[in-house]
This record gives C-alpha cells, sequence and structure tokens, in this order.
C-alpha cells in the first residue's frame, strides 16, 4: 500500500531524515516510536508532500514522491496532524465537512456526504451528539475524535495518525485507542506515531524505531514489546501503566 524508500527530508539545509525506508501493507496497522526530534513528524510530512526531499514515495503501486500536497491527499493518503488542529469557529458538522474533497478542492457538501457523516457518527457517536457544537467548546479527546473523523470524511485508502494521545487523558486515550483498531478492522490501514510506545505496540502488527532521522530498529511489535532495548528506551512505566 505505502513503500518509502531511501527518504531523506530537509528543512533549509539541514537534513532531517537519513535514508529512512519503511512499508505499509494493506490492512495493517504499522507504529513508528522514537523519542522527541527523531523525525516522526518529518517523516509523515514527508509522505504527505510538506517538506523537501530526496528518495522515493509509492502509494498504491504510484510515485507520488513529487506530487504536492494537496494531489496527494485527493489520492486518499490522509493525515491527522499533531495538535488536532480543527476549525474552532466551525460546528463539528462543518469540521467534518470541510474533509470532503472536491475536483477543485474542498468543499462544504452535506447533501453529497449523508453516508460519510453517518459512517463516522457509526464511530463517534460523541460527535453525532455534539454535531451542532462549536469546535472550540470540546474537550482535548473530543477535538481528536473530531480530527479523525474529518479525516476519514475523506475515505481514506490509508490513515496516518500523528502522536493522537497527546494531552489525554488514560481513559480517553483508552477509548481513542478502540476507536483506531475499528476503523483498521473496518478496512484502513494505519501509519501511526505516537508518543505512548506501549500502547502504539499493543495495537500495532509491525513498528519502526527512529532515532536522530535514522531506522536503527524494526519488526513484528509483539517482538519488539519483548525486546530489551526498546524496553529501556521507550517502555518504562507505560508497561505497568
Amino acid at each position: 500500500m505505502l513503500v518509502v524508500k531511501d527518504l531523506h527530508a530537509y528543512y533549509g539545509s539541514i537534513e532531517a531524515l537519513h535514508g529512512v525506508t519503511l512499508t505499509v501493507n494493506d490492512k495493517e496497522i504499522v507504529a513508528l516510536i522514537g523519542s522527541n526530534g527523531a523525525g516522526k513528524t518529518t517523516l509523515l510530512n514527508s509522505i504527505s508532500g510538506h517538506t523537501s526531499k530526496n528518495g522515493q514515495i509509492l502509494f498504491a503501486d504510484k510515485d507520488i514522491t513529487k506530487m504536492p500536497a494537496h494531489k496527494i491527499a485527493r489520492c486518499n493518503l490522509l493525515q491527522v496532524p499533531e495538535g488536532r488542529h480543527v476549525f474552532p469557529g466551525l460546528n463539528v458538522e462543518q469540521n467534518l465537512l470541510v474533509g470532503t474533497t472536491a475536483d477543485k478542492g474542498l468543499r462544504l457538501a452535506a447533501g453529497n456526504n449523508a453516508a460519510a457523516l453517518e459512517m463516522v457518527y457509526a464511530i463517534f457517536p460523541r460527535l453525532k451528539e455534539r454535531r451542532k457544537q462549536l469546535a472550540w467548546s470540546l474537550s482535548g479527546g473530543e477535538q481528536q475524535m473530531l480530527a479523525i473523523g474529518r479525516a476519514l470524511m475523506g475515505r481514506p485508502k490509508l490513515l496516518m495518525l500523528d502522536e493522537p494521545s497527546m494531552g489525554l487523558a488514560p481513559l480517553i486515550i483508552d477509548e481513542l485507542f478502540e476507536k483506531i483498531l475499528e476503523i483498521n478492522k473496518a478496512g484502513t490501514p494505519i501509519l501511526l506515531v505516537e508518543q505512548n510506545a506501549y500502547l502504539a505496540l499493543r495495537i500495532s502488527q509491525r513498528a519502526y524505531i527512529l532515532e536522530r532521522g535514522n531506522i536503527t530498529l524494526s519488526g513484528n511489535s509483539a517482538d519488539l514489546l519483548e525486546d530489551s532495548r526498546v524496553m529501556e528506551a521507550y517502555l518504562g512505566k507505560q508497561r505497568n501503566s
């Protein structure tokens, strides 16, 4: 589904990724784990077309390396950014409808998207309850659900999630990860960047460890959960929380 080959990414003259190679197969959840500043968000942004880069990115057998971001989104490769970035002055339903795409760009199209709305509301019933509520007034967990729901409105063939648990209470995180699993089981592959390495490895099939712009370790998530290097560097107290 997604193949990244020898990817180098740059911010000006600074090289942030140093030959990263990874794959996400159909129906998989693949976790990307690393410390702050390792390059995880840079990798997602590179795949989405937001950074200068060299290498090759294939999505559904199509070379998207040089595509601009809006065309990559129209290939149904969609990213939920770190920090949610909902539109605070729009209500929940309007935010969701911004996630629909058309040939000439983003549009609000309630009549044409009833089925997509009901799909999102089935996954996140709380959003349906609050569909007329302004986004700024939602809790952090509800805003994260809204950000994911907005991406689902674009019917992603692959969904990239950047730190979905950031700033959320443990009970909300558990609920959110159940929804992420539900989305995946319905057929959407997911590339997951997550600060909670234990949870990420629990719900994913495979994982990559990114350190200072390099992939240093990869494998089946169940094996990495028992790897002493991963346990020492990334799990710590998370395993018992």
